[in-house]
């Protein structure tokens, strides 16, 4: 790719797991930046991000980023905003900071006022997998990326985040960070709420008979409880009204079973077999 493709001199991740190292990947498949460091909370991510070449090399600490023009934050949502209180005096004024936590509200307020080049952002990509041995290129390809600018975020920054997720693969859409968090209780946040119980109240000696429907349907289950943890508590409020609404139908169908309403009972799995087919 020519020189002039290059978007940034050396780029900073902090947090090499599956979608920061993803990120290093698909910027170094792309030749979009000279230099990628990358720094990791368990010291073994980082050395394998190094082995695996999704990182140039490994930061000893937040001083090796001083000189970055562009630094990822993709560590879990509560570290998101504690790295950044360090990393605010660490890195130049015109460097570009993102962010691809699961909310986005708290983290927007917090690093708006920390940083002058700061672009929320969450790529709606990755799977239930960890780590940078897990790390793929092309993640993001056909995948949709939310942006959540503020009246302060600066034209030209946006427009060269922008243009980075799209050169990735990405679709950029554009929303507040409160409207973000309210879309993804429901289209994300409560399909793990769902998961995870799910399959706690499946008894252990039935999973042995598990079929193909159980496994596809639990699959999330196997995410990061510790990731998780914190994206319920990041969003509360939210992910409280979409569980409510959730539970509301989940009555409603025990309702028509409990009462033998055949029609109401097929009106339901109708509505909601129609609603599906509308997903692409």
């Amino acid at each position: 790719m020519p020189a002039n493709k290059i978007m940034f001199d050396k780029v900073g991740v902090i947090g090499v797991g599956l979608i920061g190292g993803s990120i290093a990947l698909a910027i170094k498949k792309r030749r979009l930046a000279r230099e990628i460091i990358g720094l990791s909370r368990h010291k073994n991510s980082a050395f394998v991000a190094r082995r695996l070449k999704i990182i140039d090399s490994i930061a000893k600490n937040l001083d090796d980023f001083s000189d970055c023009d562009l630094v990822i934050l993709a560590t879990p949502v509560d570290s998101i905003i504690d790295t950044s209180m360090l990393l605010s005096k660490k890195i130049k004024g015109d460097t570009i900071v993102i962010d691809v936590g699961s909310t986005k509200e708290k983290i927007v307020t917090r690093l708006s006022g920390l940083f002058a080049n700061f672009v929320g952002c969450h790529p709606l990509a990755g799977s239930e997998a960890r780590g940078a041995v897990n790390a793929r290129p092309d993640i993001f390809s056909d995948s949709i990326c939310i942006l959540t600018p503020v009246k302060s975020t600066r034209p030209a920054v946006y427009n060269k985040i922008k243009k980075l997720w799209e050169c990735v693969g990405a679709r950029v859409i554009i929303m507040p960070p409160d409207k973000h968090d309210q879309i993804l209780s429901f289209i994300s946040h409560l399909p793990h709420v769902v998961a995870f119980s799910l399959i706690r109240c499946v008894p252990d000696d039935f999973l042995k008979f598990a079929p193909t429907s159980l496994k596809d349907v639990t699959r999330i289950a196997a995410s990061d409880p510790k990731l998780w943890q914190e994206i319920f508590l990041s969003n509360k409020r939210n992910i409280r009204i979409a569980i409510s609404g959730f539970k509301k139908a989940v009555l409603a169908l025990e309702s028509a079973i409990t009462n033998s309403e055949s029609k109401k009972i097929f009106d339901f799995l109708n509505k909601a077999k129609t609603k599906r087919e509308k997903m692409k």
